[in-house]
């Protein structure tokens, strides 16, 4: 019997869509990507850290995709641990958690005042595996009415004091909170007033803590305690993340190993700026784009310009000396799908300081355009 090893993963959001496109096909790339770097590291189980989906009600094709995921990580004769977070919802994720138990799939189920275990063994003995769903401190007081909970610390360790936990063991939790001190980006849901944050001492007593929620990957405090980050960059606040999956070994008590493996996106997720002329000198490029011009005199069709050579740009602005003008690039605020008068109106406020035109320029405007339908 071998000693194992785990890959920890997180934060999948499943489904999601940025500027109204869909990134399955992103996340179907790099989920296959995942299963090769399991069967190539020789992972004994994946740790998946909540957040599967990116809603509650997922969409079939996104359920499907997890199933197929999962089921390719399962054939590879790997046990699979599922947390769900604050995305999810936690009877749709536990749903057959009964019967798939037996295919070697763990899947947290609805919380009832307890934490759930699965206890592992290899070659030093006995590893658990501790699964920490989402809680919220209602969810928590309505299962624990004796104890003071206000905050989700307060709710975290009225859970943690009720469960018996061997230190001669090696324990292992799987987690989806804020933890004080880490490192966040615009595409993580928090609470008003910081009421979501716990601190990282709460966790002293497990080996390693596989936690979600958070999108950057980082260790927090100590290796052992740490975020896996999203497997994908979803939003532009992200574009600097170097984002992985962690390989974690567990040996004898006391000695745990973390190191990290890049994950490559079907698309990059960047923010790119310069006069017009020298970014459309760049390669072509189909990565999802904001894309910042500084020319003082932009041509009105500059956009239209960019997306010649950057097709899946979905942020565009103009930044100079007298304007600043961000634009998302939607579909439904396509030039093609716009009036003159709206074309002008967007041009007056991109060289005048998003100042719209008054209602003098607007009269010439449709004195002007009326002399043109005249005009044989």
């Amino acid at each position: 019997m071998t000693r194992l090893r785990f890959l920890h993963l997180a934060d999948l959001h499943l489904g999601k869509q940025m500027n109204d496109l869909s990134l399955l096909p992103d996340q179907e790339a790099v989920l296959r990507q995942i299963v090769s770097i399991a069967d190539d590291e020789k992972a004994d189980a994946v740790l998946i850290a909540g957040d599967v989906y990116q809603r509650s009600s997922p969409q079939a094709e996104a359920m499907a995709l997890f199933d197929a995921f999962v089921s390719r990580l399962v054939s590879g004769g790997r046990k699979v641990f599922v947390i769900s977070g604050n995305h999810d919802s936690a009877p749709c994720i536990s749903y057959f958690s009964s019967l798939i138990r037996a295919s070697g799939v763990y899947v947290s189920e609805a919380f009832d005042g307890t934490m759930q275990s699965v206890t592992l063994e290899d070659s030093d003995g006995e590893i658990v595996v501790w699964m920490l769903p989402f809680l919220r401190p209602s969810q928590v007081k309505r299962r624990l009415p004796e104890e003071k909970i206000a905050t989700y610390q307060d709710a975290v360790e009225a859970v943690l004091r009720r469960t018996v936990i061997d230190s001669s063991k090696r324990n292992i939790l799987l987690c989806h909170q804020f933890i004080t001190g880490s490192e966040t980006s615009d595409s993580e849901e928090r609470a008003v007033g910081g009421l979501d944050n716990i601190d990282a001492s709460v966790f002293d007593a497990f080996d390693y803590v596989a936690l979600g929620h958070i999108h950057k990957p980082q260790r927090i405090l100590r290796d052992t305690l740490r975020y896996a980050g999203s497997p994908l960059k979803y939003s532009f606040s992200e574009a600097d993340h170097k984002k992985s999956a962690a390989i974690v070994d567990m040996r004898e008590k006391g000695d745990v190993s973390v190191r990290t493996v890049p994950l490559y996106p079907l698309h990059d997720v960047r923010l790119i700026e310069g006069k017009l002329d020298d970014l459309m000198r760049q390669p072509y490029s189909e990565d999802y784009l904001w894309v910042t011009i500084h020319d003082e005199l932009p041509p009105p069709d500059a956009r239209v310009t960019l997306s010649v050579n950057f097709p899946n740009m979905m942020k565009f602005s103009v930044v100079n000396s007298r304007t600043k003008y961000d634009v998302d690039v939607l579909a439904t605020q396509s030039m093609e799908n716009k009036t003159v008068s709206e074309l002008f109106s967007d041009f007056y406020r991109l060289q005048n300081n998003d100042q719209p035109p008054g209602d003098a320029h607007m009269k010439a405007l449709d004195k002007a355009l009326r002399e043109l339908e005249e005009t044989p």
